[in-house]
């Protein structure tokens, strides 16, 4: 489920334009998890979208099971997209930090692992919040000269505050 190689690059040192390609590729599968905090938290809706396939799921019930909380499995780039901003635009403000991402790539497909903490403040009344810190499964997919998310899944190793004020 999660990525844990025991050393980042698979291509062997004296192949530089193969591992030029790696370092490339990796650097663009971080950015779609970039795209996708930074998106959220500027509710930059073209941003946001740009971190997702068509055919994308996001799964947020492993996260919010810890809460007792029972969302749906989310499919689909729009259906993500509006449903996520909905519940924030106007509502809660939010910053992301991403860390620990670990990568394998094989071909046009990928898997990140990442630690991603995520603070969510209700604007009306920022001393009500959320701080989760959440271990994220991805996998991914090319798309063109970018790389996109394909499948999301959520899950909490911890959190303070009230998460049921901020997601429902």
């Amino acid at each position: 489920m999660y990525v844990t190689r025991d050393r980042a690059l698979t291509t062997p040192a004296h192949d530089t334009s193969a591992a030029l390609r790696e370092l490339r590729d990796r650097a663009e599968i971080t950015d779609a998890l970039y795209r996708f905090g930074l998106g959220q938290d500027l509710k930059d809706k073209e941003l946001f979208a740009s971190a997702f396939a068509v055919d994308a799921e996001l799964d947020f019930r492993p996260a919010a099971s810890k809460w007792g909380a029972k969302p749906p499995l989310m499919s689909g780039r729009n259906t993500i997209v509006t449903t996520i901003l909905a519940l924030f635009t106007g509502r809660v403000d939010t910053t992301h930090q991403v860390t620990n991402t670990r990568i394998t790539v094989d071909g046009d497909t990928a898997r990140l692992t990442a630690l991603v903490e995520a603070q969510h403040l209700l604007i009306a009344d920022p001393a009500t919040h959320a701080l989760l810190k959440n271990l994220y499964d991805v996998d991914l997919v090319c798309d063109g000269d970018r790389w996109v998310i394909r499948r999301l899944r959520i899950d909490n190793t911890w959190y303070a505050g009230q998460p049921t004020a901020i997601f429902g």
